[in-house]
């Protein structure tokens, strides 16, 4: 339940409608990027990018178009997942009562499948090539429009919320005869290579901004105090029914 309530966060007198929260993105010892984020929920609603270009120092600023929010699929699958634990745990008549300890043990199974699902979403980012970067629907969100040679991506990894821009250079046709383009990854590195349209790119630099999202580490830690009281009420069961005679009231 704690858990479910960090993804909700209503607001006080708002009739449940999810606070909007702002974040800084930056990372130390460089000002290549920055970025302020603006997080309601699931979804990134404002998104505010400062980059400065390594080759002139151009400063470049992008900003999400107002009518437009970015989804953040990991933190909604995770609270799918938790409220399917809880419903799996709340779907009985509050009378019920459980007959063996191998009924108790699946149910445990179950609820810890679905918390284990939403802890991992949290944990284990999307693995995506720089095609499918290139062309997500991420790259429309802004205004100005990015130009050709910069890719971005949002992710959660844990409890940070994590911003990536890769600036690409385009490969002449002399340099691609052993084009070997990078498969899917994280975090690509300078060095990637990928065909994108009719044109073939190189990643030349790339930079990772990021900042703690503290309800984010909240649930994460509930998860896990989630998981080991099931496991306790596991060990329980399996001791008990070690006896022949066991028999539950």
């Amino acid at each position: 339940q704690e858990a479910s309530h960090r993804f909700a966060l209503p607001t006080s007198g708002s009739g449940g409608a999810v606070k909007q929260e702002n974040f800084v993105l930056s990372t130390s010892g460089t000002d290549q990027v920055k970025g302020v984020m603006t997080l309601q929920g699931d979804a990134l609603c404002q998104a505010d990018v400062n980059l400065k270009m390594p080759r002139n120092n151009q400063l470049l600023h992008f900003a999400f178009r107002e009518d437009k929010q970015w989804k953040l699929q990991q933190i909604q699958d995770a609270r799918n997942h938790v409220n399917q634990a809880i419903y799996l745990l709340m779907n009985r008549d509050v009378n019920y009562q459980f007959k063996t300890g191998l009924e108790v043990l699946k149910l445990m199974d179950a609820v810890m499948l679905q918390l284990s699902r939403a802890r991992n979403r949290l944990t284990t980012p999307a693995t995506l090539t720089l095609p499918e970067i290139a062309s997500s629907g991420l790259t429309k969100m802004f205004t100005p429009a990015l130009p050709p040679d910069i890719l971005v991506n949002f992710y959660i990894n844990l409890n940070k919320l994590c911003l990536t821009v890769y600036q690409l250079h385009v490969l002449q046709p002399s340099t691609t005869k052993n084009f070997k383009p990078a498969g899917g990854s994280v975090l690509h590195n300078p060095g990637a290579t990928f065909e994108f349209g009719s044109q073939r790119y190189e990643v030349s630099h790339v930079h990772k901004v990021e900042c703690v999202v503290p309800w984010l580490n909240d649930a994460l830690v509930f998860f896990t105090v989630s998981l080991q009281l099931c496991q306790q009420l596991k060990d329980k069961i399996s001791v008990f029914s070690s006896y022949w005679n066991y028999r539950p009231y």
